[in-house]
């Protein structure tokens, strides 16, 4: 017996097919072209094709041509499709904690986790374009991750505590960096009021990010947590170069201070090959 009224049964008529959701993934992910989806999932054409078509059909997806001879077309999220980036987020992590893991909340990882095998295949790939971005086109960037400031019940969460002394330690260390030409920037899922107030009280000078959308979360697939019912992100550094690759990653954090000098140490070698290499060119 179907039930007409049930958000679930809704959900899961659109929802309830594994490729439509992977396709929604790769999407979230930056694989907005039809070869891109078609590469990176294993899908047949067909079954990718009435994907696509059913996700359109539901205003999850819109087409936008990018080229008209022949036409070609990116698959971008609508803003309905962007609201169920939360539910791919907490997707990966029931999927990280229970079926990869052994269920216990954490806000760091083992070394040879699922999740720590993630962050490193980061590493030579490109980060998409999100909205807020938190990239630096004119130079490269330190996109450090963190649980979020001044949370209840933080102190009780293994590798939660230090989000406000990681970042007042980049505070301090800002013109290290700055003479790498890097910038850095901190990203959390807290609201935007909650990352201003704290960098009025904390004297931040360099940006706060909020992905309390979870864009950047399920376009990177960052390993994440709940806490009082909100995602929040697993301590994580990126060094991203100009070009928007990522050059090199930092998970687990085990230290939050000494990750700041693992990070600058990242940046010289990571940021200064890659200036090599284009000097090179």
């Amino acid at each position: 017996m179907t039930d007409d009224h049930c958000g679930v049964a809704s959900a899961m008529a659109l929802l309830g097919d594994a490729w439509t959701v992977l396709v929604l993934r790769d999407v979230a992910r930056g694989r907005t072209r039809f070869e891109q989806l078609l590469a990176e999932s294993g899908i047949s054409r067909k079954v990718l094709a009435a994907r696509l078509r059913a996700l359109e059909d539901a205003e999850v997806l819109v087409r936008v041509a990018y080229q008209e001879r022949p036409v070609r077309h990116d698959y971008l999220l609508t803003d309905r499709g962007r609201a169920l980036l939360p539910v791919l987020a907490g997707l990966q992590e029931w999927g990280d904690t229970w079926l990869l893991g052994d269920g216990t909340p954490s806000a760091t990882a083992s070394p040879t986790s699922a999740e720590a095998l993630r962050v490193r295949e980061l590493v030579g790939t490109r980060v998409p374009v999100v909205d807020p971005d938190p990239l630096d086109p004119a130079m490269g960037t330190v996109v450090y991750c963190y649980p979020g400031t001044g949370l209840a019940g933080i102190d009780a969460v293994p590798g939660g505590p230090g989000c406000t002394l990681e970042s007042c330690t980049y505070r301090d260390r800002l013109v290290d960096f700055a003479a790498l030409g890097a910038r850095v920037v901190g990203v959390s899922t807290q609201l935007p009021e909650e990352q201003a107030a704290f960098a009025a009280d904390n004297r931040i000078q360099f940006p706060l990010v909020s992905d309390a959308g979870l864009a950047l979360t399920t376009a990177l697939r960052l390993p994440t947590f709940t806490l009082n019912g909100v995602t929040r992100l697993k301590r994580l550094t990126l060094v991203v170069d100009r070009d928007r690759v990522v050059r090199g990653a930092l998970f687990p954090i085990r230290d939050v201070t000494g990750s700041v000098d693992e990070a600058l140490a990242l940046v010289e070698s990571a940021l200064g090959e890659r200036r090599a290499e284009a000097g090179a060119g």
